[in-house]
């Protein structure tokens, strides 16, 4: 492996996640707002880390694999402190879509990949949508304190709701795009 900045930055996202939960459970003032802070951090270079590969033409096939394992870890992470942390049906319902939706994808990825057909289930337009809208919807329910008039608390709910449509939305997408090598008969 190769170490470049894009892998570095990948790299970092993870080392983040141990720091992130820590953070979390510090009891401090203003503990959420150093969540949301790592949370952003490890956002910004989950674009930053895409964006130096293509533009610095440094892409690598250990970033190819480690670049979603890490968002996913992260996105993944924070979903279950937020449950735990707000226990209820209605945040309960979309952390489970949106992880399961992920596991389910990440295998389908893995064996179309596996049989010749991952381009079948690239990243699209909605998948990068949804991706956004979750991160903006994780990053204000970790700050949770209104910012003056500004509900963040109630805008993340929403958008972490909405990041769940376009989640069931994006999968039927992939699993309509692999359901001809699903169903092919051996």
């Amino acid at each position: 492996m190769r170490y470049n900045i894009p892998n570095i930055l990948t790299l970092l996202r993870i080392g983040l996640i141990p720091v992130f939960v820590v953070v979390f459970y510090l009891p401090f003032a203003g503990a959420n707002l150093w969540t949301a802070v790592l949370f952003g951090l490890a956002a910004v270079t989950d674009w930053l880390d895409g964006y130096l590969a293509r533009r610095l033409q440094e892409t690598s096939a250990f970033g190819a694999f480690l670049d979603p394992v890490a968002d996913k870890l992260m996105v993944a992470t924070a979903l279950v402190l937020l449950v735990q942390q707000n226990p209820s049906l209605f945040f309960a319902i979309p952390a489970v879509i949106i992880i399961g939706r992920e596991i389910a994808i990440s295998a389908l990825r893995e064996w179309m990949a596996e049989i010749g057909e991952r381009a079948q289930v690239a990243v699209s337009e909605i998948g990068k949508i949804k991706t956004t809208l979750q991160m903006i919807a994780i990053l204000l329910l970790l700050y949770r304190e209104p910012v003056g008039l500004f509900p963040t608390h109630l805008v993340g709910m929403v958008c972490l709701y909405v990041a769940a449509v376009l989640t069931l939305w994006s999968m039927a997408v992939y699993l309509r795009a692999a359901w001809p090598a699903l169903t092919k008969s051996n």
